[in-house]
């Protein structure tokens, strides 16, 4: 019995509805199938019928969203904040969350020209890309210490100059190495990072404890052993004045506040939640007063 493209989803919602860790089982089942049939999910036409063969396969793309595999991963892109970068296995698939902490990034150089951005932990590169997109006069870096990550970077930045958009400097290079971009030291303006903050033996889904790369998921014991190097580098990279915007786990607002107010240098600690009323990201504005020392 032939089946539409309208049917397909349908089933596919109730699927990925079922599964009770796909967190938007509509839009994946759409994505999937605009994917699928190379169309925009205006053009399909939900009352067309695809053959046996494009049933089949919507179905297994469909098997592996519910059994835990990034979209991203099966689609080969992802967006964020208007901006498609390719991702696979390998490199994590940025989330729409991050759009939030970006805004607040994007909001803190906004009455400054040309500001010179850092972006840690930088994954596919799309919030340095995404901040090049809507910065063109800035100047924007961006670092990771995995190679696989970093690739897709490379390419998602070639592909985003190709499109119009500024460059964006690429570093192979770990945050919790001293001297990190040394050579930027006291004159960055903004500093973002999406680093990894899940505690090793966190019970996690699926999709981040099997697909996404362990690298990019897991900081250590209690999830912030990353989180504390980018705190220490953002006190070296940034201007007097400049902003550190850092995303971190649910349970750690207060943790990554306190790593923040620890350093006499930052001020106007804040911690953020995400659409669905959980912390998200910490922001911190640079003082670049000398931090109290004993007698």
């Amino acid at each position: 019995m032939r089946t539409t493209i309208r049917a397909l989803i349908e089933d596919a919602v109730r699927t990925l509805a079922d599964t009770g860790t796909v967190i938007a089982p509509r839009p994946d089942a759409e994505a999937l199938a605009a994917h699928l049939f190379g169309a925009g999910l205006a053009e399909l036409e939900p009352d067309g019928e695809p053959g046996d063969r494009e049933t089949a396969r919507y179905q297994e793309l469909v098997a592996g969203r519910a059994a835990g595999v990034p979209l991203g991963h099966l689609t080969g892109v992802a967006e964020l904040a208007g901006v498609e970068v390719a991702v696979g296995p390998g490199v994590f698939v940025p989330r729409v969350q991050s759009e939030s902490m970006l805004a607040n990034g994007l909001g803190a150089i906004e009455g400054t020209d040309r500001p010179l951005v850092v972006d840690l932990c930088t994954g596919s590169g799309a919030v340095a890309l995404a901040v090049a997109h809507h910065r063109p006069d800035a100047t924007v870096h961006a670092a990771d210490c995995d190679p696989v990550a970093l690739e897709f970077a490379r390419r998602n930045s070639a592909r985003r100059a190709a499109l119009g958009d500024t460059p964006i400097e690429l570093h192979h290079a770990d945050v919790t190495e001293p001297g990190l971009l040394a050579g930027l030291d006291g004159t960055v303006d903004l500093v973002l990072a999406n680093p990894p903050f899940m505690p090793d033996d966190a019970e996690v889904p699926a999709e981040f404890g099997v697909y996404q790369p362990r690298l990019a998921v897991f900081g250590g014991p209690d999830g912030l052993h990353v989180i504390r190097h980018v705190v220490e580098a953002a006190a070296r990279l940034l201007r007097p004045g400049g902003t550190l915007v850092v995303e971190h786990g649910h349970l750690h607002a207060a943790a990554v506040a306190g790593l923040c107010l620890a350093d006499p240098r930052f001020t106007e600690v804040s911690s953020h939640l995400d659409q669905y009323g959980w912390p998200l990201y910490a922001a911190a504005r640079f003082g670049g007063t000398k931090p109290l020392t004993a007698p």
